[in-house]
């Protein structure tokens, strides 16, 4: 039971996938009594299953020096206001609302900050080459490492000591839509879901595509927009063509769409460890290192007839509740 659990969920301003993940998690273990505060740089956004939001101020404006600690951390500008008064933001609501545990997605020094006032830490781990030492000093720390990613897909991390790997839990994908249920009538269309954290694709790779496609192409998020709400559309969708981020990704398999998957350049070959494992395993997808290919028609038809409930290995639609547990069992440790 969540009854009286006090949780802090600190949430990376990059793109929108760390605060959608928070608040399906905070759905369910508001549910079950518990209270949940976010921290974070974004503007607040109210929601019910949201007890408060404490804003922190940036730490990556105007000048800034020796960000490293001499390889010691990612991000610690030396001398910058903005990161004084953001740690000082988190320490004091710490000693103020005496959280039983702080989820991390993800500051390897938000993560450290809070065990260093004591404070147990579920830490989220993203896919890649993490054996960097910043990476390691805050992994190690954690109490449980939390992947965003089914079992069956393997460690889509690499560089971790064995007894740090022995703590990463999968859940699964994550995805803020219900899985798809029965039969889902589909349009003749691909439906090109970007991100706000950045594009796996060029304009004129969009074009290429929308020109040789042979069907209507619809783009959401990048140029076509931002939509908060893109399910309807996916559950429509013949193909979803789609970057490797952990939340779009889930969201498609919650939609059951087969998909193509290009991978964008992220620090630490992040979505290129996990495409490398969508194509090794029975995914319904086909994976392009680049938004072109030389027979988009033959392609896009062979992509619509994979089987999409095969994505039910990747999401079930209970990541949200598997990870709600793992805080529980953490912050019930007092």
């Amino acid at each position: 039971m969540s009854a009286g659990l006090r949780v802090g969920w600190y949430v990376h301003h990059h793109g929108h996938g760390h605060l959608h993940r928070a608040l399906a998690v905070a759905t369910v273990l508001a549910a079950d009594g518990a209270e949940v505060t976010v921290l974070g740089s974004r503007p607040a956004e109210p929601h019910p299953a949201v007890a408060a939001w404490v804003a922190l101020p940036r730490d990556d404006g105007g000048e800034v020096r020796a960000v490293t600690a001499n390889g010691t951390l990612h991000w610690a500008p030396r001398h910058h206001d903005g990161l004084r008064a953001r740690m000082h933001a988190i320490s004091a609501w710490i000693a103020t609302a005496r959280p039983d545990v702080v989820v991390c997605d993800v500051s390897q020094e938000v993560a450290l900050l809070c065990r260093l006032h004591g404070v147990p830490v579920v830490s989220v781990v993203q896919p890649g080459d993490r054996s960097d030492a910043p990476h390691l000093t805050g992994l190690r720390a954690a109490d449980v490492l939390v992947a965003c990613w089914p079992a069956a897909a393997g460690m889509l991390v690499e560089g971790l000591p064995p007894e740090v790997a022995a703590r990463v839990v999968p859940v699964g994908g994550l995805s803020r839509f219900p899985v798809t249920a029965g039969t889902v009538t589909r349009r003749d269309e691909v439906v090109v879901l970007g991100g706000s954290g950045g594009a796996a694709w060029t304009s004129d790779q969009l074009d290429g595509l929308r020109r040789e496609a042979g069907r209507p192409v619809r783009e959401l998020g990048g140029a076509g927009g931002w939509d908060p709400d893109p399910a309807a559309a996916l559950a429509a969708a013949a193909v979803v063509v789609v970057h490797a981020g952990q939340n779009a990704l889930a969201e498609v398999a919650a939609a059951r769409v087969p998909a193509v998957v290009v991978p964008a350049a992220r620090p630490h070959d992040e979505q290129h460890a996990t495409a490398r494992a969508l194509a090794a395993g029975d995914w319904p997808v086909r994976v392009l290192p680049a938004l072109e290919h030389d027979d988009w028609p033959a392609l896009l038809a062979e992509v619509a007839a994979l089987d999409g409930r095969r994505w039910a290995g990747w999401c079930d639609g209970g990541a949200a509740t598997r990870f709600a547990d793992v805080v529980r069992a953490v912050g019930g440790r007092r």
